[in-house]
């Protein structure tokens, strides 16, 4: 059987846009005298609509769409994955599911067995689990028929506290009773730099398993906070990747099962070029499925704001993106000299506006107010929100989307100032530690300077009083990414990461700054995720708590 994997890039709640591509993907490859062409995960709504789900008209309009792609499925079938309504008087209102096109109809639905609620998961709020199995035959072949998570009832877990056999039920087990020739996964997997081999690894493991091929299709594209990195594959019944699907595109494969010919594989890169490609898709997806064009940022001179700028105009191109330079008393001659040599670099505009005098007006309004008090954080954190106010000027006179530069050690500490230095329409490095930052930025340089080196070099500083250096408030980044690792992605006890190598008080007063600044990060943007535990939608804490 010929058979296609569509790795494509879908809009959440954009039908005929969805169905539009899924339509033109199936008259192309029927001309490949292709028999049956695999989908992603609920790629006619896109992947994930949240609470979208619960509107009438929103399953209404999938319905719609699925009919209408049904109907260019003759001579060759399609699986589409879409919500569909459960029939049964008792359970949720709807099923996850892969739906069999054939002779431009539905010939069956299979619905999602597994449904994660871990993490960015969260599944079971919406839909009814799977209870029964059947496969599809088709042109003489018995094909299972599986969705993402159905996979993955077993998994290698982060930390010892945790299982590895998260459900009662093996989809795969059951399937593999009724002796199907091959498996296909319709599949919405996000990027995680560590955990990228996790997901390979369970596939390769299935196939060997049960000595069943399995055809994997992911999909491609952003979002919001989630990036889909494609990566489809075929994998043999021994449980070798035979085929492998492009990274961070769209991309497709035609396959004969009988006859698969060469191996095709992708050259294996970095896991920092993978979270570059990752955060240049985030960007401009954000973008373009938000309807805006144009970016905006503050240039500091420094390495977050640099590498931020680096990637927007990657993603977007020099003539979209625009940023001020806005030194202060505090700012370096090399800062702004650095920033401007950047700017320039790239071939963006930029703008220069001193915040001085407007810092000067805000402490001088205050002076009644703080008579007899030390200056302190409180005049700090003017600077950083009279540096917010002109972004956000420029954000709304021009229609230009605020980028946030904060890294994920800064924002896991609280080291960034709400309504200053935290504004921003999609926060771009909010899962990169400080360490893969200026990895990031050595990357950016492998073909010739484009961050200027003192940016690279230079003490990390916030500039906000005088010699200011990150280190006069946090450890060496180094010794505080292993710190913030073990406890965020690991669930690591301040004991345990003591134990391998670091002061306990230190550790103590680094979670302290972690479980104190929950608030903050509820109100932050949403943050490009590229990690296993990213904060947001997949780190949920109390903000009050006694911990």
């Amino acid at each position: 059987m010929k058979v296609a994997l569509a790795q494509l890039n879908y809009t959440i709640g954009d039908f005929e846009g969805n169905a539009s591509k899924i339509i033109a993907e199936i008259n192309r490859l029927k001309q490949a005298e292709v028999d049956l062409v695999v989908f992603s995960e609920l790629s006619v709504t896109g992947y994930y609509p949240h609470d979208l789900l619960e509107k009438k008209e929103f399953i209404a309009k999938a319905d719609d769409a699925v009919a209408k792609i049904a109907k260019h499925c003759h001579g060759i079938a399609a699986l589409v994955g879409a919500p569909r309504i459960n029939q049964q008087e008792r359970g949720k209102q709807l099923f996850n599911s892969a739906l069999f096109l054939a002779d431009g109809e539905i010939k069956s639905s299979h619905n999602k067995t597994l449904l994660p609620t871990y993490d960015i998961f969260d599944e079971y709020r919406h839909f009814e689990p799977n209870r029964e199995f059947s496969l599809v035959e088709y042109k003489g072949e018995k094909i299972a028929v599986t969705i993402c998570e159905d996979l993955w009832d077993e998994q290698p877990t982060a930390n010892e506290f945790g299982k590895d056999k998260l459900y009662s039920t093996s989809p795969m087990e059951e399937l593999a009773k009724l002796k199907p020739d091959f498996v296909v996964n319709l599949s919405a997997s996000p990027f995680s730099y560590n955990q990228e081999g996790w997901r390979k690894n369970v596939l390769i493991r299935k196939a060997k398993n049960y000595g069943i091929p399995i055809l994997y299709c992911n999909q491609v594209g952003a979002q919001t906070e989630l990036v889909f990195d494609g990566g489809s594959v075929y994998i043999d019944s021994t449980g070798e990747i035979v085929k492998e699907l492009k990274y961070f595109e769209e991309d497709s494969l035609v396959l004969d099962t009988k006859s698969l010919g060469e191996k095709e594989l992708q050259q294996k890169v970095d896991y920092i070029e993978k979270i570059h490609d990752a955060l240049v898709l985030g960007i401009r997806d954000y973008f373009k499925k938000m309807g805006f064009r144009q970016a905006t940022l503050g240039l500091s001179g420094g390495i977050d704001s640099a590498v931020t700028v680096v990637l927007a105009v990657r993603a977007l191109g020099a003539g979209n993106v625009r940023v001020l330079l806005m030194p202060s008393k505090y700012s370096s001659d090399h800062s702004v000299n650095d920033a401007r040599e950047l700017a320039e670099n790239l071939g963006i505009r930029y703008d220069v506006v001193n915040i001085q005098s407007a810092v000067d007006q805000f402490e001088h309004a205050l002076t009644p107010l703080f008579e007899g008090r030390s200056p302190d954080v409180a005049e700090e954190n003017i600077q950083a929100r009279a540096r917010g106010i002109y972004m956000m000027a420029i954000s709304n006179k021009f229609g230009h989307i605020l980028l946030n530069t904060t890294n994920k050690s800064e924002c896991a500490v609280g080291y960034g100032t709400l309504y200053g230095d935290m504004n921003g329409g999609i926060a771009v490095l909010g899962d990169v530690y400080k360490m893969d930052v200026f990895k990031l930025s050595r990357f950016m340089n492998k073909d010739g300077e484009v961050i200027p080196e003192n940016t690279i070099v230079k003490p990390p500083s916030a500039e906000l009083r005088p010699d200011q250096k990150d280190t006069d408030s946090l450890p060496e980044y180094e010794d505080l990414d292993k710190m913030l690792f073990n406890y965020i992605e690991l669930n690591k006890s301040p004991k345990e990461i003591a134990a391998l190598g670091y002061d306990e008080a230190v550790v103590r007063r680094v979670i302290r700054m972690v479980n104190m600044n929950e608030y903050k990060r509820f109100q932050a943007a949403p943050i490009l995720r590229v990690s296993s535990k990213a904060f947001g939608f997949g780190r949920k804490m109390p903000l009050v708590a006694r911990y």
